[in-house]
């Protein structure tokens, strides 16, 4: 038994279906010939034979209906006897009832229809053309009796039906079949991916949660765990584990994650709320959590390596100028006229100074971490800054155009702010013509409440290989400069959480400082 159930198992789902509904269509017959086909005027002429072939009918239903037909004789053979014991029973039936007016072309229709959803190839019109065959032989023996020819018109549509419902049948079988197989394939390669989207959340350094509308984690994966330092979370509110996620989940921060204090270990934990647009109203998320002290380690180590870079390179630079002081100390030692000394006075006034900058620029990378930033209103600050470069010069005022509106604010250190823009003023005034407005300032609102404070100057502009290293430490194009005003600038910017970039081609230069328009 249990083989027979084990081949049974092993047959195409959508086919067993249709075998198992057409065997219990064919035993609900087969039970209505035996019990009540005399009463629906069956077997009217030969009621021997009636009676003789509905308990046939029925005892062949039975032998062949179970499965284990199927393990004995295989499926496709078990389907062919099915058929045929089908199409024989039902004309002897109609020969022993009155010919095609009892009703069994109309059953054998229906038997074709089922033989379409299970036959394979050309079987199905094998067996359309048998019950043809049955039909139109006992309508012949009925006509050589003193039949009516008229009858054959009757048969001949029947016969006709017979190959139309076994045509179409199939080919709905055929699509169903194709339908399932491409609904498998599907499914398959769904599930396949799935498992691989499982397995990279499952591994990702990040941890993810998966969060209800009612605020309970619905999927975690271990490295959520382990950041919160809770065994179980799945299932569990996320406020009962830790207040402090009512606040990560209060709104959608995909862009500006936050940094709180999470899990039991009170961790430094960086929070991003990712709320799906196609959710349906209800209200499920995603949670990022990611170990911001991890991430400050990181950050240290780098700024270790970036400022031993910096070390050598600062000492290779510092080595030229002391040089020249060096030199010109000794040869003022030795010197004894007066404008040789004043130039070599002066040598070592412009190192020295030089070596001042460099060191003053350099202690700036140090104070970036301390910003304190404000609104402070952008056209007004502009005005001071342009106003301590030229002090009472007219025509170097002139040099400066202004396109700042008085309500445009940006959120920013003023010390930062101010030394970000004396430096790019100062390279804009260097390269510019001189002409009024050659240096334009302009500021934009852009959406997401952050401001773009544009500064333009129409000089000779910058060649590829001079972009491309612009903002490296120690990079110049200025015989007296020392390679550190880009770079500190946009270290400056990045501690606001702004950014200092090149824009446009060709002539002229356009530096961009995007940051927000409140801190």
């Amino acid at each position: 038994m249990t083989e027979a159930y084990t081949a049974w198992a092993g047959i195409d789902h959508s086919r067993r279906l249709s075998l198992r509904y057409f065997n219990l269509f064919r035993l609900l017959l087969a039970g209505v010939f035996v019990v009540g086909g005399r009463s629906f005027g069956l077997g009217g002429e030969h009621p021997f034979v009636f009676d003789a072939a509905s308990f046939g009918y029925l005892a062949a239903v039975l032998a062949l209906g179970f499965p284990d037909a199927v393990r004995r004789l295989g499926l496709e053979r078990v389907i062919l006897l099915q058929i045929l014991v089908d199409v024989v029973a039902l004309s002897v039936i109609m020969w022993a009832s009155g010919g095609y007016r009892s009703g069994m072309p109309v059953l054998m229709m229906v038997v074709l229809a089922g033989t379409g959803l299970l036959a394979e190839g050309r079987m199905v019109l094998f067996f359309a053309a048998l019950a043809t065959l049955a039909v139109l032989i006992e309508n012949a023996w009925r006509f050589a009796a003193g039949g009516q020819p008229g009858d054959f018109l009757q048969v001949g549509i029947f016969c006709t039906g017979f190959f139309g419902i076994a045509v179409v049948s199939r080919r709905l079988a055929l699509r169903a079949q194709a339908n399932a197989s491409l609904a498998a394939e599907r499914g398959e390669a769904l599930a396949r991916q799935q498992a691989v989207n499982e397995r990279i959340i499952r591994d990702m350094h990040d941890g993810v949660i998966v969060v209800g509308g009612d605020g309970r984690a619905l999927q975690v994966n271990p490295q959520a765990s382990a950041l919160l330092g809770v065994a179980r979370i799945e299932g569990r509110r996320l406020d009962e584990i830790d207040p402090v996620f009512a606040e990560a989940l209060a709104r959608d921060d995909a862009q500006e994650p936050r940094v709180l204090r999470l899990g039991a270990e009170g961790r430094l934990i960086r929070c991003r709320t990712v709320r799906s647009a196609t959710d349906g109203g209800t209200g499920e998320a995603l949670l990022y959590l990611t170990d911001f002290e991890d991430v400050e380690r990181q950050m240290q180590q780098l700024k270790l390596a970036a400022l031993g870079r910096l070390t050598a390179s600062m000492a290779h630079e510092i080595r030229n100028p002391l040089s020249a002081v060096t030199q010109a100390a000794e040869l003022l030692c030795e010197e004894k006229r007066a404008d040789m000394q004043a130039r070599l006075a002066r040598i070592i006034n412009d190192n020295a100074h030089r070596i001042e900058r460099m060191i003053r620029d350099v202690l700036a990378l140090g104070r970036r971490e301390h910003a304190v930033p404000e609104a402070l209103p952008l056209a007004a600050f502009v005005n001071e800054v342009i106003d301590a470069r030229v002090l009472t010069n007219d025509t170097e005022r002139r040099v400066h155009a202004l396109e700042i509106g008085d309500d445009i604010t940006l959120g920013v250190d003023r010390a930062h702010l101010h030394q970000i823009l004396d430096n790019l003023l100062a390279n804009a005034r260097r390269y510019c013509s001189g002409q009024p407005g050659s240096v334009r300032l302009r500021a934009e609102t852009l959406p997401g409440g952050r401001v773009a404070l544009h500064v333009i100057d129409d000089g000779p502009g910058l060649d590829a290989a001079t972009r491309s290293h612009l903002f490296e430490p120690f990079f110049t194009t200025h015989a007296k400069g020392t390679g550190l005003g880009l770079y500190i600038a946009r270290e400056l910017a990045e501690a606001n959480d702004a950014t200092l970039e090149l824009q446009g081609e060709g002539t002229g230069a356009d530096f961009v400082l995007t940051g927000r328009s409140r801190p």
